[in-house]
């Protein structure tokens, strides 16, 4: 992949088994024992994309994710969770991870995550016959450069939110179940659901005016989400 991955990990045996696996893989890896030394090796060489763990002595990983979010946030996370808790897969996802694992788990699926999210996040060539920039209302995405900006002030998004906003404003009106967008956003034909919901929060507080009544990423329910433009113009 050529990618430099950081491995955030109190635990020796895990983080050595995960550079082992992605140096495999193409990837420069770099490990770090706690949270602190974890965002200190950020600042000195900025990474493509962090593996963190949730648990750990000091500054935990809920608290190394949400500095990142707050300083990078198109720097992409993947949480690793004990247990497979779901309460703790939805910390890690509130406070900005991209994506979890649950330990124990196997390093080959951890590679393949990751290689799915830096895919997602390097440029790539738009569809044939799509434009690289979407605009609705208030709302400009140009997907070529992974930016969105709401009012002409850039929109601070996770790699997955960015996918979800474009795929939901490439097919507006139309309503996809939390299982469709695990699909066809995150590329998993199986998947805590839960996931979905995570994001489309996060997602809403930042380009709905009011996050509680959203006029923009519609629940249908029974079904899933919609997207409807602001100003209305598809049938229900």
């Amino acid at each position: 992949m050529g990618h430099r991955v950081l491995v955030v990990d109190d635990d020796a045996t895990v983080s050595d088994v995960v550079r082992r696996y992605l140096e495999q893989a193409g990837c420069t890896v770099r490990l770090a024992a706690d949270g602190a030394d974890g965002l200190a090796a950020i600042a000195a060489q900025l990474p493509d994309l962090v593996v963190l763990d949730l648990m750990m002595p000091g500054i935990d990983g809920l608290e190394v994710c949400r500095r990142i979010r707050r300083q990078l946030p198109g720097l992409p996370v993947i949480m690793l969770t004990a247990l497979g808790e779901e309460a703790d897969r939805v910390l890690g996802l509130e406070v900005g991870a991209d994506d979890y694992v649950t330990k124990p788990f196997s390093p080959r699926e951890l590679v393949l995550r990751i290689q799915s999210v830096l895919r997602r996040t390097g440029v790539r060539t738009p569809d044939p016959g799509s434009s690289s920039t979407l605009r609705e209302a208030d709302l400009t995405v140009d997907t070529a450069r992974r930016v969105a900006e709401r009012n002409g002030v850039p929109l601070s998004l996770t790699v997955r939110e960015f996918d979800l906003l474009v795929f939901l404003m490439r097919h507006p009106g139309r309503a996809w179940s939390r299982s469709d967008l695990l699909d066809k956003v995150w590329g998993w034909q199986f998947g805590d659901q839960s996931t979905v919901t995570v994001h489309v929060r996060r997602l809403r507080e930042k380009i709905e005016d009011d996050p509680a009544a959203p006029a923009r990423i519609r629940t249908v329910w029974g079904v899933g989400y919609s997207y409807e433009p602001l100003g209305g113009g598809h049938d229900r």
